[in-house]
């Protein structure tokens, strides 16, 4: 299992054009991004007691949370993730799912084909810990890599959200704004941090933040 470290920041959305020009200087954007960006949805997964949400806000050091996600509005390829947590440590483990199984799980439903390893395990803990589809979460994202310590920093902005786990596989359904209009700036990397992305990354007055786009969507529910 491959860990690297992660740490969020809360950006205003005039901090936003000022990191973007920034980190376009010295960094090179995503490959994958067109024009820049990309846009991202996700299916988050909880259950009754809301536990991955509780734990996230409770700080919990040691937890993983499960979501479905797609890129740009398109639904042909569909990406199972759990995504680990070891304090400031995180690590994400993916595998792409049929259309078929995304739209059951949309549901609540343990789809008959879950023998995969991920697959398998997300219905095993749906069986077991009540998980269940919870919460849409849209955004745009603006990636940049950077390739000594393998970092990789994000834009993130234009948080929405929508609470009906049935309209995940719809790119057009309805959804709602969410965080109050916040920016996450997002920094990845291996063993190191180099100095030069250090130094790009500093916004006066901001701090290493807990913030959860999952939880700035649950506040409708």
């Amino acid at each position: 299992m491959k860990l690297r470290h992660e740490y969020k920041h809360r950006l205003s959305p005039l901090e936003l054009p000022v990191l973007r020009c920034r980190l376009s200087a010295a960094m090179k954007t995503d490959p994958y991004a067109k024009q820049g960006f990309y846009c991202i949805r996700s299916l988050y997964f909880d259950n009754s007691a809301d536990k991955a949400l509780r734990e996230k806000i409770d700080g919990v050091n040691k937890r993983e949370k499960f979501r479905l996600r797609y890129y740009n509005g398109d639904v042909s390829r569909i990406i199972l993730e759990k995504k680990s947590k070891y304090g400031n440590l995180c690590s994400k483990v993916q595998e792409a799912i049929h259309w078929e199984e995304a739209e059951k799980l949309t549901f609540g439903l343990i789809p008959s084909s879950a023998e995969s390893s991920l697959l398998g395990e997300l219905g095993v803990k749906m069986k077991l810990q009540g998980l269940r589809p919870k919460t849409i979460v849209d955004y745009i994202r603006e990636p940049f890599v950077f390739a000594p310590g393998n970092v990789r920093v994000t834009l993130d902005h234009h948080l929405r959200t929508a609470m009906n786990p049935t309209g995940f596989l719809d790119p057009d359904c309805s959804t709602i704004p969410a965080g109050e209009g916040l920016a996450i700036l997002e920094v990845k990397w291996d063993q190191f941090l180099p100095c030069v992305i250090q130094e790009l990354v500093q916004v006066p007055g901001v701090q290493t933040s807990s913030f959860s786009k999952y939880a700035a969507c649950r506040i409708y529910g």
